[in-house]
């Protein structure tokens, strides 16, 4: 297996048989608005550029996952994309009716907790709680995957989430020898933290009985924590050998 860590949470999962695109955020630099004017500095999102390999890459894709409806996971460049080249959507059973509204191929919708067939493998829908207190309502439901294909290591999703006790199962019940963790500590003006902290990422970190991804960083203007923060304070608590703390455009192989 193959993982592309293209930008944001946007990644292809690329294995002998499939290329899975999740959480297209595709368009150009500067195309949407900030998400924070106040707290941090009012940059356009993305603050960043697609990597260069990534058009090549996008070509290859056989179908997508999308796990909430976000700008910052599912764009109108990411839309374009995939209605274009008719790629077959996966998503939550939540998020159907959007999804069909906006015109894409929903091939199939997943549920909380129900194992599904999933290409030549499974995949199961996982709670995730998208902010700490009042926050979370308005930021609307998100589903994390857990996936496990034929002859490749199991993957878990958490997308973006805080540090919940059905989190807590995948990583200890589950143990997905593959686990990503949305990390950029992402704020808005207002209300309390939408990611997880640091001393959350460490715990999930340390729990996570396999490798550990580490994204959402350095690419919309609400994420403070940076790439090089985080490195350092994995190098610290003895974590670098079991983390990925990946630039855009990096591949990691399993």
């Amino acid at each position: 297996m193959k993982i592309h860590h293209i930008r944001n949470a946007t990644m292809i999962i690329e294995t002998n048989n499939h290329v899975i695109l999740v959480d297209p955020m595709l368009g150009p630099k500067g195309s949407m608005a900030p998400f924070s004017f106040i707290r941090h500095k009012a940059r356009k999102n993305p603050i960043v550029s697609m990597p260069v390999n990534s058009t090549e890459l996008l070509t290859k894709v056989t179908h997508c996952l999308i796990t909430h409806l976000h700008m910052d996971h599912l764009d109108k460049a990411g839309e374009q994309f995939l209605i274009e080249n008719n790629i077959p959507v996966i998503g939550s059973v939540k998020d159907e009716k959007e999804l069909l509204k906006k015109g894409l191929n929903v091939v199939d919708v997943i549920e909380y907790w129900k194992q599904k067939e999933f290409l030549d493998g499974t995949i199961e829908g996982i709670p995730s709680r998208h902010g700490y207190g009042y926050v979370a309502k308005p930021m609307g439901n998100v589903m994390g995957f857990y996936i496990k294909l034929k002859n490749e290591p199991s993957v878990y999703l958490s997308s973006d989430t805080i540090y919940t006790d059905d989190v807590n199962k995948v990583l200890m019940e589950y143990k997905p020898d593959i686990s990503v963790v949305a990390s950029g500590s992402a704020q808005l003006d207002l209300f309390k933290p939408l990611l997880m902290t640091i001393d959350e990422i460490l715990k999930f970190t340390k729990n996570a009985p396999g490798q550990v991804i580490a994204n959402h960083l350095e690419a919309v203007n609400h994420c403070p924590t940076t790439r090089t923060q985080l490195r350092e304070i994995y190098a610290q608590e003895g974590l670098t050998n079991k983390t990925f703390v990946p630039e855009d455009g990096e591949v990691m192989v399993f």
